[in-house]
């Protein structure tokens, strides 16, 4: 028995001994690559099986591994690595972090989504990605998101951010824009450019109902969402960044005679035209005539007043060959002072600095992390008295406080000042400058050459009798350049945009939020016209202060539930909303100032202007939503969403309104059977749904009135008409799209067909006078946008030191006009019911903004213009020499038939070197520029600038042109009509940006984990359909005359981090 105990002991011993053998304890550490910090929570297993561990606080670990077996690390948002356990049982693991598993979490909607998991139309863009070259990033949008148009209307500082329309133009209505969201507070595309992009994680499109539905009323025309940084687990990082750059003016000027011999040819072929074949005068009697008017101060007849030639006296400044004397000379001495022509586009424009300087610091443990930025940038303008200003600051934290509640904050603050000319068609500086002869001084000279000056510097000539010159310029008499420079327009405003959450967590699978956000965003601004010279000398200066306020205020309760059931995903989300906005306006004006630069407020100016006003203007809407999520397996996702909202634009009858979203995506390439090498991922997904739009101003449910003074009594006079059963515009829309990545990541993108029908569409409708108003806002039809879009991203090579990438996006989509009902109905043009605004057209089954103009018929046998007209006896389309009695047509469609962008990108051992255009093809826009330098002088346009093109006008000698015969006081030969109707398209080159990043090896020892020195142009060039036509900046074809056009920049930069 003994002897049997003895022989079990051994064998126990022995099997321990085995299984201490087979099993060894490991140690090791988990760091991150990118910051080289401890990873806190990392699962360390056994690859296969079960067992494992998490690292601690230090990122350590010890685990009971048996022999032979190798270790999985792995950590949300980092690569998984497999690791064969040493000799020594000591393991150092360096995770690298996982660009693609981040890039699949996506901003929705009050949340993320995985991006395999998305139904909606969706689609996001990392500010790194735009290589923004300032601080603008509206601008850098252009071309980069399909579906989405970005243009540009201004160049000057603080007004330069672009507009967006995202899938077309949707609605007749007062506001079109899509909302725009930070960290979930509404802003404008203003507040969007001033924004920090450094700053930015995030930006997101969202383009159908299942994504914007969410967003009720406000989200009718698409959601913007941008999401600011938030600060990581660990050591604080620094990152600070400094750009200079020099502003130019980036405008295509269009083919116009800048030669001031040239331009009096032209302008005496006029005169001698009418006066020899319109008035009969021998050819010698028009010669004489035609020189002695051009030069004479005589308007009605084409006098040009200046003379800037000096010849000998017995002799003219055209000689009987129509060309300039031969011993003319530029320069003429009249009234003591020498007239010498000035390039008053050169005067006007110069180059400017610009700098920004950004840093923010980012940091903080497993339960607290904190971000924080701070910002400057300074613009100068490339024309007089424009310049930009703003400081910026951003404060972002988060407490894990509980294991079940969490909360932060996120705030912000923005101070700028701003100075910036008005520009108002045809009074301002881009205006007169660009539409000035090249015969005219800006500068008054004295007999000698030399430019004069006085206490402020050059004289300027304001075109007058009693200026210095004694001399009445046609064209934009009493304006100078000078003006721009004295006259002031100056913004000094604070923006401060706050929001707080915090998240509750509860019953495993419940988490509810509550979000409080509010923006306070002021502006106080002067204009003011100066006591020296032009219109604001009679007054002695005139001042005019405005003040403007506006608070929004908006919560949020939502609940949220999430539970797994085997391969069963299922996600309900309830929430209320309610959304409050304020906007209030204080003015008033005063003249006669004491200092004009030392005192630009009211009490410095001594007689009241009269015009103090003061008003405000509540919006507000309130919302129920419920959203449902499910897939199945990870292959079968589905959605539903239904919000009931409420607005106050509308009569309290017709506050509510329904809307939903149901969708639907298959993730096929996750199915078993689905065995295609070269796809990766293959989803197919649709959504239908509706949202309502309200965007039509406040108040036009019910009539409006004015209150006024009647001999110091109160008094009411009618202001505009409502309508009480004004309501809801409803938008419908459809997607059905297809998700793909291929050839191992090398190519992914996108297909999506979209249908949006919009009824019930807002917009003002226009009544005869006669009824004592002009018109009123209505339900006034249908229309309906369908198209299709296309995503692509390509690497071409992917290597370690090598990356090369290409990326193309376009959108066709087609407009239409689907119902009106009778009662606006107000003509019928081509079996098109509808009625007429302006020079567009609304008529059923054709696109929205149709043209709506006389047609050119081309020219008389003697080359007069003719304009077609139809013969209401014989029905016949006939022509006719005479404006008035040609009939208006339909003109065209303005609308693109396509629009994207594409790119590249290339970075090869630490260089890196970009480039990215923007397109659209087609859609008819009106060269309002053009127009204005073809028209033959009359005695209301003398002196204005001229195309070349004038210069090929008919004659007898030249029969077959097609542009009207050159003769003074021919009238209307540049109406309105299609004959300046151009096609729309155009390539943009929007920017070139190439960069260094300097090795870790150079800058490690001064503890600098990354540096990036880089040079980019931005705005570089653009090519349309004539020389001088800018389509960039509008979406419907109407032009951008009067405003200071988007300049083009050079920019230098380093950026760092620490």
């Amino acid at each position: 028995m003994e002897k049997i105990r003895l022989i079990y002991l051994i064998l126990i011993l022995f099997c321990c001994c085995q299984l201490s053998a087979q099993n060894k304890t490991v140690t090791g550490q988990v760091t991150a690559a990118n910051s080289e910090e401890p990873i806190i929570g990392a699962s360390v297993v056994v690859r296969g099986t079960s067992n494992g561990t998490i690292t601690d606080i230090d990122g350590n670990f010890s685990l009971s591994v048996p022999v032979g077996k190798e270790l999985q690390i792995s950590y949300i948002g980092y690569i998984t690595q497999y690791v064969k356990v040493p000799k020594n049982n000591k393991v150092s693991v360096v995770l690298e972090e996982d660009s693609k598993a981040l890039d699949e979490v996506v901003v929705v909607a009050f949340g993320t989504q995985k991006k395999e998991s998305m139904i909606s139309s969706i689609e996001t863009i990392k500010p790194a990605e735009l290589k923004v070259p300032s601080s603008n990033l509206t601008t850098a949008l252009a071309g980069r998101m399909s579906g989405v148009i970005a243009y540009q209307r201004s160049g000057e500082p603080g007004k330069d951010n672009a507009d967006f329309f995202i899938r077309g133009v949707t609605t007749f209505g007062y506001k079109k824009d899509p909302l725009i969201l930070i960290d979930g507070i509404e802003t404008t595309t203003t507040e969007l450019a001033r924004l920090q992009p450094d700053d930015i994680a995030a930006f997101s499109i969202l383009k159908d109902a299942t994504a914007t539905a969410l967003y009720g009323a406000r989200g009718a025309n698409g959601v913007i969402i941008i999401t600011t940084k938030q600060a990581k687990a660990g050591e604080a990082v620094v990152t600070a960044s400094a750009k200079w750059g020099v502003n130019t003016r980036g405008t295509i000027d269009y083919d116009y005679i800048k030669d001031p011999g040239e331009y009096y040819e032209a302008h005496y072929k006029a005169l001698y035209n009418q006066l020899r074949y319109v008035k009969g005068l021998s050819e010698g009697e028009a010669y004489a005539q035609a020189n002695k008017n051009m030069v004479g101060n005589t308007k009605e007849n084409g006098g040009l007043t200046y003379n800037v030639y000096s010849y000998p006296e017995n002799e003219n400044l055209i000689g009987m060959n129509g060309k300039l004397n031969p011993n003319a000379t530029l320069g003429r001495v009249v009234n003591g002072y020498m007239l010498y022509p000035d390039d008053w586009v050169d005067e006007a424009y110069s180059s400017a600095l610009r700098q920004e300087y950004n840093v923010n610091i980012a940091g903080g443990t497993d339960k607290m992390q904190s971000y924080g930025s701070f910002g400057y940038f300074k613009d100068d303008g490339i024309v007089p008295s424009s310049n930009y200003e703003r400081y910026s600051a951003r404060f972002k934290g988060l407490y894990q406080a509980k294991k079940w509640m969490k909360y932060g904050a996120n705030i912000s603050y923005t101070h700028s000042n701003s100075a910036s000319l008005t520009e108002k068609y045809d009074t301002d500086l881009s205006s007169f400058t660009e539409g000035m002869a090249p015969i005219y001084p800006v500068y008054v000279r004295n007999a000698d050459g030399n430019i004069l000056t006085d206490l402020n510097g050059k004289v300027y000539d304001y075109g007058t009798a009693t200026a210095q010159l004694g001399l009445a310029r046609p064209n934009h008499p009493n304006s100078s350049i000078q003006s721009s420079m004295l006259n002031q327009e100056n913004r000094n405003g604070n923006t401060f945009n706050g929001n707080a959450f915090v998240d509750i967590t509860f019953l495993k699978d419940f988490k509810f939020t509550f979000n409080v956000g509010t923006t306070v965003n002021e502006i106080r601004y002067y204009t003011t016209t100066n006591p020296y010279y032009g219109f604001g000398a009679e007054q002695n200066g005139t001042v005019t202060m405005y003040h403007y306020r506006t608070t929004t205020l908006n919560l949020q309760q939502i609940l949220n539930y999430s539970h797994n059931f085997g391969k069963h995903n299922i996600s309900v989300m309830l929430g209320h909303e309610s959304y409050k906005y304020n906007y209030a306006e204080l003015s008033a004006s005063k003249k006669n100032m004491f200092s004009y630069w030392g005192n630009h407020e009211l009490n410095g100016a001594v007689i009241d202007g009269s015009s103090a006003a003061s008003y405000s203007n509540d919006y507000n809407t309130e919302g129920y939503f419920f959203r449902a999520l499910y897939d199945y397996d990870a292959k079968y996702y589905f959605s539903a969403s239904y919000r009931r909202d409420a607005s106050s634009r509308f009569h309290p009858d017709h506050w509510w309104g329904n809307f939903y979203s149901v969708g639907g995506a298959y993730l096929m390439s996750k199915e078993d059977w689905f065995d295609v090498k070269w796809i990766d991922m293959l989803k197919i997904k649709f959504s239908i749904g509706q949202q309502g739009n309200d965007n039509i101003g406040s108040y036009n449910y019910t009539d409006r009135y004015n209150i006024v003074n009647s001999n110091d009594e109160l008094s009411l006079s009618f202001n505009s008409k409502g309508k009480k059963d004004i309501t809801w515009e409803t938008n419908t829309n459809m997607n059905l799209g297809v998700e793909f990545e291929l050839l191992k990541g090398k190519l992914n993108g996108g297909v999506e067909l979209f249908y949006r029908k919009t009824t019930d569409m807002l917009n003002w409708f226009n009544v005869p006078l006669s009824l004592g108003y002009p018109g009123y806002y209505d339900n006034i039809g249908d229309m309906a946008n369908k198209g299709v879009e296309l995503e692509l991203n390509y690497i071409p090579v992917n290597k370690k030191n090598f990356t090369w990438k290409i990326n193309l996006n376009l959108t066709h989509y087609k407009n239409k006009i689907t119902y009106l009902p009778d009662e606006k109905k107000t003509t019928v043009m081509d079996g098109h019911g509808g009625y007429m605004n302006g020079s567009r057209y609304y008529g059923e089954d054709l696109p929205i903004n149709t043209w709506y103009m006389k047609r050119f018929a081309g020219l008389s046998e003697d080359g007069l213009s003719l304009w077609y007209y139809t013969d209401k006896e014989t029905n016949e389309e006939k022509t006719t020499t005479t404006y008035s009695t040609g009939d208006f047509y339909l003109c065209g469609d303005p609308n693109p038939d396509l629009y994207g962008g594409f790119g590249t990108s290339i970075t090869f051992h630490g260089f890196d070197l970009s480039t990215q255009f923007s397109y659209l093809v087609g859609g008819l826009t009106y060269d309002y520029g053009y127009a204005g330098m073809m028209g033959n002088p009359t005695a209301t346009s003398v002196g204005n600038r001229w195309h070349k093109d004038v210069l090929k006008a008919w004659s007898p000698e030249n029969p077959s042109s097609t542009i009207p015969r050159w003769h003074f006081n021919d009238l209307n030969t540049t109406g309105s009509s299609d004959r300046f109707l151009i096609d729309g398209s155009y390539l943009n080159l929007q920017n070139i940006q190439v960069g260094y990043t300097l090795p870790d090896s150079w800058t490690s020892h001064l503890k600098i984990k990354n540096l990036r020195l880089y040079f980019v142009c931005d705005n570089v060039y653009y090519w349309s359909k004539r020389k001088g036509l800018d389509p960039r900046r509008s979406i419907s074809g109407v032009g951008t005359s009067g405003k200071i056009a988007p300049f083009r920049t050079y920019s230098g930069g380093i950026s760092l981090q620490f």
